[in-house]
């Protein structure tokens, strides 16, 4: 009991060990499905399976690492005072336990309603604390309140969610997932990258000018909510108009902040790395439309893959990392067991984007992709999720 008081004293401490931890029970779950079809045995559950899955991996992992952020670095960025326990403590108490009984839900339908109910619930909590560091007086607000505005975008999502086990349409559900991606995901991890990449690259690379011009934030962030509305209203064969001048934004970026260069610091390379990612995947999206109103069907969920378990998946890794690092009192250096984990994440994205080449072989491949998730993730928990627990190894407090 005596490492109890350091869990609860810092934010992202909490937060990135549920978000661990789900991302762990998350994809055993989709395993368990996947190997199911299978052996010709699919299971039975109270919602679609790619409708559960879709949630749990946008609502129920993502962002529990998302607010440990928001509530790490928020602060510092507008001058604010850090977020008090009793602010976090109460939001990952209920989103934690609300993930919890949405697993029990699953087999009991009875329970998705109050699962759900419980997830909106610490959503609002922390959401409005949010707010209040991105309402606080500080001449730069573009990053801290579009992060605020995509995470009540995710709170929407999760409320559609609700009202659609709650009886509501089964539109409902399809626009949430549709929310979750485009207005709520992309927008944070493309917020994210905007404001910390070039920040510490400059800190890290010798000559190197910390550009990151408006104008290629906004055009991600105004293709991405196109993207989402024209797939929610069923549009999907145009949505590379979307996505064209947004991947030209994040391939102009990935050459402006020198990725090359950055490979040679490997916890810089890990966002590098993820943040290319944004452009091949928008990139493959194009292409998958344009060959589309040809009537050339191609790739499936690959772009989508490449964007979730390329981008906003190799980002969490090296932003959690760093921030887990940083606050633990040691030294900010991946150290070959990270990397290793990092690589191995790659290796899961190209395993999950090449399944969608042959339809005949995706569910083996996604299964080859969710086992992979799983080995990586559950190194991460082992290598950072026992410092979570710790005190930090300097004596300082947080």
């Amino acid at each position: 009991m005596k490492h109890v008081p350091v869990f609860f004293s810092a934010p992202h401490r909490v937060m990135f060990l549920a978000g661990a931890t789900n991302a762990v029970l998350a994809m055993l779950w989709w395993a368990v499905e996947l190997g199911a079809r299978m052996a010709g045995s699919p299971l039975a559950w109270s919602l679609p399976p790619s409708w559960a899955h879709g949630a749990l991996m946008m609502f129920g992992v993502f962002p529990f690492f998302i607010y440990g952020f928001a509530f790490t670095a928020g602060p510092r960025w507008q001058g604010r005072e850090e977020v008090k326990p009793d602010v976090f403590v109460p939001s990952f108490v209920a989103m934690s336990a609300g993930w919890l009984l949405f697993y029990a839900g699953l087999v009991n339908a009875a329970l998705l309603v109050p699962a759900l109910a419980l997830v909106l619930v610490g959503w609002l909590v922390a959401l409005r604390e949010v707010w209040r560091i991105a309402t606080h007086p500080n001449p730069e607000k573009l990053h801290i309140r579009a992060l605020a505005l995509a995470l009540t975008a995710g709170g929407c999502g999760v409320a559609a969610l609700l009202v659609q086990v709650s009886g509501g349409p089964a539109l409902l559900a399809s626009w949430a997932l549709a929310i979750g991606v485009w207005g709520f995901l992309l927008p944070v991890y493309a917020t994210v990258s905007h404001r910390m990449i070039p920040f510490f690259t400059g800190s890290a690379i010798k000559g190197f000018n910390p550009a990151r011009p408006t104008w290629t934030l906004l055009l991600i962030l105004a293709g991405s909510v196109a993207h989402g509305i024209l797939l929610g209203l069923g549009q999907w064969a145009w949505t590379w108009l979307a996505d064209l001048p947004a991947a030209v934004a994040a391939v102009y970026l990935s050459f402006a902040w020198q990725l090359r260069r950055s490979l040679a610091v490997r916890l810089l390379a890990m966002l590098h790395i993820g943040f290319a990612w944004l452009g091949l995947a928008l990139g493959l999206s194009v292409l998958q439309g344009v060959l589309g109103l040809m009537g050339i069907p191609f790739l499936g969920l690959g772009p989508l893959h490449g964007l979730t378990i390329g981008f906003f998946a190799s980002i969490l890794v090296g932003m959690a990392s760093r921030v887990t690092m940083g606050h633990s009192g040691g030294a900010l250096v991946a150290d070959l067991a990270s990397w290793r984990i990092f690589i191995g994440l790659q290796l899961v994205a190209l395993v999950r984007v090449a399944g969608e080449i042959n339809p005949h072989l995706m569910t083996h491949f996604s299964l080859l992709a969710a086992l992979g998730w799983l080995l990586v993730f559950g190194a991460w928990w082992g290598r950072y999720g026992t410092i979570l627990w710790r005190p930090r190894a300097d004596g300082r407090p947080g």
